[in-house]
């Protein structure tokens, strides 16, 4: 899979990483709240965590052409702090759609993963793999 520099390209194929980190973010949602009884919003930070990895390497490997930071430690960091945040979106919408509206959590989980996705997409395109911002 080649690297494009077009945003629609990145987008789609952000898309497609965002599908496999999801796939692993709501497997592991689900086995550690029905199975293994952990509360659903620690279940959610651990496999939003796995979801994080596995997007970190699927656009390093084949989404973004150029990164603003030359040091991994340093971008992978900051890829963590936009994850974090999204973390945060995450627990907050999950929490709010679960115990004040009363959707099933998996529901909830669902309708938060497409705000996540945007926020996440968009803020590391534009900090981190942006060239021009260097």
């Amino acid at each position: 899979m080649n690297k494009s520099n077009n945003i629609t390209i990145q987008f789609i194929k952000y898309f497609f990483a965002s599908a496999l980190a999801l796939i692993t973010d709501f497997a592991l949602l689900y086995i550690l709240t029905e199975f293994l009884s952990f509360y659903y919003l620690v279940s959610a930070s651990l496999s939003f965590t796995a979801g994080l990895l596995v997007t970190y390497i699927l656009s390093k490997k084949y989404i973004f052409t150029e990164s603003t930071i030359s040091n991994t430690k340093y971008e992978f960091a900051i890829f963590a702090a936009i994850g974090i945040v999204g973390l945060g979106i995450n627990s907050l919408s999950l929490k709010f759609l679960t115990e004040k509206l009363g959707l099933y959590y998996m529901y909830s989980k669902f309708i938060t993963a497409f705000i996540t996705y945007l926020w996440n997409f968009f803020c590391r395109k534009y900090i981190l793999f942006n060239r021009r911002n260097s």
